[in-house]
């Protein structure tokens, strides 16, 4: 045995050699980023159940030679699963549950089960405002769409990725991941982590617009308690709103019909272990795999790109639209209500369940210590859930 040919192999199969060749360096930008993102998941603590799972499958991902993904199985037309099973890693195998629809739609189960759609019922009014809320989305789109005449060959978004571009908007990761997986799969990466990011900045995107486009009256309106929501209504509502919208949209039947089937575990009464299943333990599954597999298509050789930069600015742009389109029905609505409902609500409009609702809450107390708009906040908010899914079901439907 040659000591000399055995270090030498041991070190041109070492990860750090991977990182000193060819284009190891973006590998090496991607570690830090993905350091970066570790501090914000866990010290930070912005959305640390999945930021700290995506960050450590871009960690995972960008080591050199480490093999648990591998981005040429899944950028063909025609994906062979057969030769996923035989020749992926580890990665490519939880990923299968990113590319055919299974985590999105499992998360949304647990969200229903975790949501209490009673605001929403008790006010069909908050519907107007999750609509609003979608402004965002569509604005994306479009400007997207405009970059692809402009002849920016390294920018350019046609239909299907202007599509998953927008509906950053929506404030909604699960939603994200579940349009980018059909549409536009090399975008994945940076569509989930902008979605997620900007869920987790909402303290900090949201409040300086609510200010801006709220007066000092409007924000210290005190509303009224809502009625009290049976629990027919309850049971009823689920069922109703997947019989209408699917047969409407029916491309957001798997996305749509978990949250509702979920929230109905709940609200049923006579399955309390499933839903208590569904929001512990198979919640904490699938965020586990959905974050680390999202976070693992981060490869530096794709990821680190002006179009990366385009999509973060959008995103940024389109969440934005979204609060204020929020905001401007929520404004208007308290006009036409005689000064009834407060606008500070509006920005709730966005699909980030419970957080936009809490920051309605923490703004509207700054102003009026005896208000508590948390509830009549969630109304918006779940109606925005539910509009994010049916402005993607849309999408899908076209560009599909």
């Amino acid at each position: 045995m040659n000591i000399g040919e055995v270090l030498l192999n041991l070190w041109e199969t070492s990860g750090i050699h991977g990182l000193f060749s060819g284009m190891g360096w973006q590998n090496a930008i991607m570690i830090v980023i993905a350091c970066v993102l570790l501090y914000m998941g866990i010290v930070k603590q912005y959305e640390p159940l999945l930021m700290v799972g995506i960050a450590f499958g871009m960690l995972l991902t960008n080591i050199p030679l480490g093999g648990i993904y591998h981005p040429e199985l899944w950028n063909v037309t025609d994906i062979s699963y057969s030769k996923v099973l035989h020749d992926g890693g580890f990665i490519d195998m939880l990923y299968m549950g990113v590319k055919l629809g299974i985590y999105p739609s499992l998360i949304f189960m647990g969200v229903g089960a975790m949501t209490d759609f009673g605001p929403l019922i008790s006010n069909p009014k908050s519907l107007i405002m999750g609509a609003g809320a979608q402004l965002g989305i569509f604005t994306a789109f479009f400007g997207a769409m405009a970059l692809g005449p402009a002849g920016l060959g390294w920018a350019s978004f046609g239909g299907k990725r202007a599509a998953s571009v927008g509906i950053i908007g929506g404030a909604d990761g699960p939603t994200a991941i579940w349009l980018t997986k059909t549409l536009a799969p090399e975008l994945l990466a940076p569509i989930a982590i902008a979605a997620y990011s900007y869920m987790a900045l909402i303290p900090m995107i949201q409040p300086p617009f609510m200010k801006l486009l709220t007066t000092q009256k409007e924000r210290v309106i005190k509303m009224e308690q809502t009625r009290t929501v049976s629990k027919t209504e309850r049971i009823c509502f689920p069922i109703i709103i997947t019989i209408v919208t699917c047969l409407i949209i029916p491309s957001v039947t798997a996305l749509l019909g978990c949250l509702m089937l979920g929230n109905l575990f709940t609200e049923c009464g006579v399955t309390k272990r499933l839903s208590s299943t569904v929001q512990n333990e198979l919640m904490n599954i699938v965020t586990i795999f959905l974050s680390v597999s999202v976070g693992a298509t981060a490869v530096g050789q794709r990821f680190l790109s002006p179009e990366t930069l385009f999509i973060i600015i959008l995103g940024l742009v389109a969440f934005s639209l979204s609060t204020v389109g929020g905001l401007l029905i929520g404004k208007l609505m308290c006009a036409l209500s005689g000064g009834k409902i407060n606008p500070l609500i509006g920005s709730a409009g966005v699909s980030a369940v419970p957080m936009a609702a809490r920051v309605s809450q923490n703004v509207g107390v700054k102003y009026n210590p005896t208000n508590f708009l948390l509830m009549h906040a969630m109304g918006p908010n779940v109606a925005g859930v539910i509009g994010s899914a049916v402005a993607a079901g849309f999408l899908l439907a076209v560009f599909g």
